[in-house]
């Protein structure tokens, strides 16, 4: 632990008046940390240098595909992907926090058996089987599985069902983060139990739900790259065409990078604005 340097001013000689100068405070100087920030700024420089001074990138193949029409296409796959399965999965995953909280013990087993299973699971290994539920389920509703289920439809189930559980887990948490008082107090009231879900639980348990459900969100914008193994035609799966024909995998790769940087940036700032919002009130709000 540093200390500062502690300044008293001089002793007067006897019979004198001290000097009425206050104390000062000296900072201490931190040589140290200012040679090790010099270095890693040095370090970062060299390594950017070599990055776009190295032509194996080929950054003018990048800007040449990363607006063209096949790589947006995926792009709009992959954002769609990730609005309908963060909405249907934390629809589901709420719907099981509440059946996790219930009184019931049926219901809580199902809860917790259903977030346990679907946790355990990769979810490589989940949309290959959702892929090859055929062999299980020929037809479903009188309708071959194969028409029925396409491979979007696939990949929103498998998305779907694997983000539940995990959403479920995070609404729990932001529930049991609302004081009993406030229950108390909506019950004497006389509201019943979806209002005081809606109206007096969900609004405050937003403030510890907001932040995971940030996160999840990103990941999941990155997870989708995943379908591309059951020909999804999402970003991934569309630069992988384009480098299969030309041969030009770095950078292809380098184009679904940027638009990954980019999206989830975006939705960084996005969530923070969405947090300082649940936050007006509180010590933490800025």
């Amino acid at each position: 632990m540093s200390f500062d340097t502690l300044v008293t001013p001089a002793q007067a000689p006897p019979g004198e008046t001290a000097d009425p100068d206050p104390l000062r405070i000296v900072p201490r100087r931190r040589t140290g940390q200012w040679l090790a920030a010099a270095a890693v700024l040095l370090l970062l420089a060299l390594a950017a240098y070599s990055v776009v001074r190295n032509d194996a990138f080929q950054w003018d193949v990048v800007a040449d595909y990363f607006l063209t029409t096949a790589v947006l296409r995926g792009l709009g796959l992959t954002l769609w992907l990730t609005v309908a399965v963060m909405v249907l999965g934390f629809a589901l995953g709420t719907l099981l926090a509440v059946l996790r909280l219930s009184a019931n013990p049926v219901l809580r087993s199902v809860s917790w058996g259903y977030v346990w299973l679907f946790r355990s699971m990769p979810i490589l290994v989940q949309l290959l089987f959702w892929f090859n539920i055929g062999a299980l389920y020929p037809t479903i509703l009188g309708i071959k599985s194969v028409n029925l289920l396409g491979p979007v439809t696939i990949a929103v189930i498998g998305l779907t069902l694997h983000e539940a559980a995990y959403a479920a887990e995070v609404v729990r948490g932001g529930i049991l983060s609302v004081e009993k008082g406030q229950l108390e107090a909506a019950q004497s009231l006389g509201l019943g139990a979806w209002r005081r879900l809606r109206r007096i639980v969900l609004p405050q348990a937003m403030r510890s739900i907001l932040p995971p459900a940030g996160n999840m969100l990103i990941g999941t914008l990155k997870g989708t790259s995943i379908v591309s193994v059951i020909a999804v035609q999402d970003l991934l799966y569309s630069v992988q065409l384009v480098y299969h024909r030309t041969y030009q995998v770095i950078p292809l790769l380098l184009v679904a990078t940027l638009w990954y940087i980019v999206v989830t940036s975006l939705l960084g700032v996005g969530q923070h604005y969405i947090e300082r919002y649940y936050a007006r009130g509180t010590a933490g709000a800025r």
